[in-house]
């Protein structure tokens, strides 16, 4: 039996699983599609394709997580950010460290969860001064019997998921040029989708497809430039007057900037196989300069929603306009099926570095909903006829002056840390920050390979001096339900389980558990070091629930500690130090993977 253990309203492994482990692959997402059924295991990033980190899973529950204990732990043996989640398919849990990123296979079979393969690349440290904000990487991807996962140094590859053998390594960008990659693929059918870093070095974004089977290029989609390159045809819409025309990649910036525009791609895609659509976003123009680049700045700053087969964009959405604050759009969309007044609609829901939490129709690319979800100053508003930001102008940076007091600041309300929805509260938990800054424009060239910034940025704790709060949003009435402020930005992934348990990290170490319904803490352990990863929970061979996290500080927030950073200048780490100079009194360097369960394992159930 693949795995021990039954429940009452939804099987550990259906019949049509179990006949999936003994028949030829089905194509990517094909697979997926049916693999991400099973409660048991975490076969995607975000637990599904819509990124909704909800687990059926309802062994640990509110009334007995109390009893929740470190069940084992393996050390990553690096000591730098650990962002990101492990993957668990079948028997085997699948995960990868920051740079160098070693790939690791953990039999979950064995006491301990040993060592089931290693592989380990050969990439230059020169990637390391690339990488703008620490050299995470968010994780590894499965389809097919391969494990896909990309180098820091710009390379996407495909590993053998029973012997960790290489099958195919591809060059997506060049570090020479300042391109990077942290992000973690998506595979859909038989496509594995990546995404760029590097919009500190005047990169150009675009996300590329290729081959699972062979690593062949199959089409690659700009974020700037002309409609040709950022794959917008015949079959483009958008509600919004200021989003339709030709080559709006070029003719909003001045001369070429868009050769050198940004627009990176580097966060969670989500996918929607009914509408046949994935979502990403597009990071920060370059330079940070506004005045350097006049314009809008398309396509930078926006959810694209786009066919993977071709690439072709049906809609795109543009959230901030001519960015003036660092705002990068890359966050998370997760995809819900929001009932509201009778009817039910199939949104996208995106909490927005600039603040603001969109609930978007993921089929047309309508916002119809847009409300803050932290404390802003920088925009009154989002106006929902013209999709545009209504601005507060004494807050839009320019070169030579110091504006003061913007918030949020260029950390975003939140960064690339995920949210998680639960169909049962209907509620989405939401990891965030309350950092505000002070920003001034200066004047940069270009020169590939060097930081491409134009701007001194200084950040610290908002309002209230607390630096984080992890919170439950109500995306119906868009409003707060609870929060929980944190001494320090809340920069770990969010988790939530059938049991209404919620699980989060903080970058002072501590792992906690609290009730979904009202934020009432449940259960907390303190770890090694510093939190930035995501949880996640699966069914072990056992029959028993365990949940992991990834401890080890790091990323834009953690770069101080992990980077060894001095911390005079409160300007440096592009205004990270100003924020987080005083992290180190709090957590240390760390690379390790914890894994609990309860002392023993009650019959177990789910709920829908």
């Amino acid at each position: 039996m693949y795995r021990h253990g039954w429940i009452p309203s939804v099987r550990i492994l259906p019949f049509s699983l179990v006949a999936l482990l003994f028949l030829p692959p089905v194509a990517g997402s094909q697979n997926l599609l049916e693999l991400q059924k099973d409660p048991g295991q975490w076969v995607l990033p975000g637990k599904n394709y819509a990124l909704t980190r909800y687990s059926e899973l309802a062994q640990i529950t509110t009334d007995n997580v109390q009893h929740l204990k470190v069940a084992w732990t393996f050390s990553t043996g690096v000591l730098r950010g650990h962002e990101g989640a492990p993957l668990v398919v079948g028997d085997t849990m699948y995960l990868v460290t920051p740079f160098p990123n070693i790939v690791y296979a953990l039999d979950l079979t064995k006491p301990g969860a040993p060592i089931k393969w290693k592989y380990e690349p050969q990439q230059s440290p020169d990637a390391i001064p690339i990488a703008c904000c620490d050299v995470v990487n968010r994780g590894v991807a499965y389809a097919d019997g391969k494990v896909f996962f990309n180098q820091l140094d710009a390379h996407t590859v495909a590993l053998d998921a029973k012997t960790g053998q290489e099958l195919w390594k591809v060059k997506q960008g060049d570090i020479a040029q300042g391109q990077t990659i942290t992000m973690v693929p998506l595979v859909v059918r038989d496509k594995v989708i990546t995404g760029i870093s590097g919009g500190e070095f005047g990169v150009r974004g675009f996300v590329t497809a290729n081959d699972t089977n062979t690593g062949k290029q199959l089409w690659r989609a700009y974020s700037t430039g002309p409609d040709s390159e950022v794959l917008i045809g015949q079959n483009f819409s958008s509600p919004y007057p200021s989003h339709q025309g030709k080559d709006l990649g070029v003719t909003t910036w001045k001369g070429e900037e868009w050769k050198r525009g940004g627009g990176t791609t580097w966060g969670w895609y989500s996918y929607d196989p009914e509408l046949n659509l994935f979502y990403h976003g597009t990071g920060n123009p370059g330079a940070w300069n506004p005045d350097q680049r006049p314009g809008d700045n398309k396509w930078s700053m926006t959810i694209f929603a786009r066919n993977p087969d071709t690439g072709e964009a049906k809609w795109a959405y543009q959230m901030t306009p001519h960015d003036a604050w660092d705002y990068d759009g890359v966050n998370e969309s997760i995809l819900i099926d929001l009932a509201s007044n009778g009817q039910t609609q199939k949104v996208l829901v995106h909490f927005d570095r600039n603040g603001f939490a969109y609930t978007i129709d993921r089929a047309s690319g309508k916002v119809l909903q847009a409300k803050p979800y932290v404390y802003v100053n920088w925009a009154e508003a989002i106006d929902l006829e013209t999709g545009l930001p209504v601005e507060n102008p004494a807050k839009r940076t320019k070169q030579g002056v110091n504006t003061q007091d913007i918030c949020p600041g260029a950390m975003g309300g939140k960064d690339q840390q995920p949210a998680a929805y639960s169909p049962r509260t209907r509620l989405f938990y939401v990891p965030t920050n309350n950092i505000c800054m002070d920003y001034e424009g200066t004047e940069v060239s270009y020169m590939a390979g060097v930081p491409y910034v134009g701007a001194i940025v200084k950040m610290y704790p908002g309002p209230g001096g607390h630096r984080g709060e992890f919170i439950a949003w109500d995306p119906i009435t868009g409003t707060k339900k609870w929060g929980i402020k944190e001494k320090w930005a809340v920069w770990s992934g969010a988790l939530v389980t059938a049991g209404d348990v919620v699980f989060y990290g903080t970058m002072d170490g501590w792992f906690k558990a609290v009730d979904a319904r009202d934020g009432k803490e449940l259960w907390k352990f303190k770890v090694g070091s510093g939190i930035i990863g995501a949880p996640m929970t699966y069914l072990g061979p056992d029959g028993k629930q365990y949940v992991a996290i990834l401890s080890g500080v790091g990323g834009w927030s953690g770069l101080v500690v992990a980077g060894d950073l001095a911390t005079d200048d409160p300007t440096a780490a592009l205004g990270a130090v100003g924020a987080f100079a005083d992290l180190g009194k709090d957590t240390t360097k760390g690379g390790m993977l914890y894994v609990f369960a309860l002392d023993s394992a009650p019959r177990q159930t789910a709920s829908r």
